[in-house]
């Protein structure tokens, strides 16, 4: 009898802060893999102004993810395709909240293919709730004194009361 090897997806971002919409796609793909890695970007292809260092989202994201033994946070630094092979991953995955998020998206699933030609991208809609959610609009209410309990797990909101009291 033989087995065949587990599939694992990898589920890149910047995770600044990781948000309800992004563990409800991290968690709706392992009913589509076996293990998912969560990967923290070092460097962002999008030029970005970060509330929290790598290290630092890194240990959130183990807390919000430690009941999900399918998960595995990481983080990466170069190209995404290059650690995706480095995992073994039979495909990468990437949220989808508007039609905004698309074109670029694709641009990337693209162009990720042409650089190696075995990475496939599946891309995931959050559910209802969380259609409208992005980390920056997170980072925004919370700098401004707004109750976003309703966007992040607990550990994500004890962190964001903490940087702006």
């Amino acid at each position: 009898m033989t087995t065949s090897p587990p599939i694992v997806a990898v589920y890149p971002g910047s995770f600044d802060p990781v948000t309800l919409g992004h563990e409800d796609v991290a968690r709706r793909t392992l009913r589509v893999c076996d293990r998912l890695v969560v990967a923290v970007a070092e460097s962002s292809s999008q030029s970005k102004r970060h509330l929290f260092e790598v290290p630092e989202r890194l240990e959130i994201m183990r807390e919000v993810f430690a009941g999900d033994p399918g998960i595995e946070c990481v983080s990466f630094s170069g190209l995404l395709v290059d650690f995706a092979r480095e995992m073994g991953a039979r495909f990468i995955v990437r949220g989808l909240r508007a039609v905004s998020d698309f074109e670029y998206e694709f641009q990337m699933a693209q162009m990720n293919r042409e650089l190696w030609d075995a990475a496939e991208t599946v891309f995931l809609a959050p559910d209802v709730p969380y259609s409208f959610l992005s980390a920056s609009l997170v980072r925004e209410v919370a700098s401004l004194g707004g109750d976003v309990t309703s966007f992040v797990s607990p550990p994500v909101h004890e962190r964001l009361r903490r940087r702006f009291g």
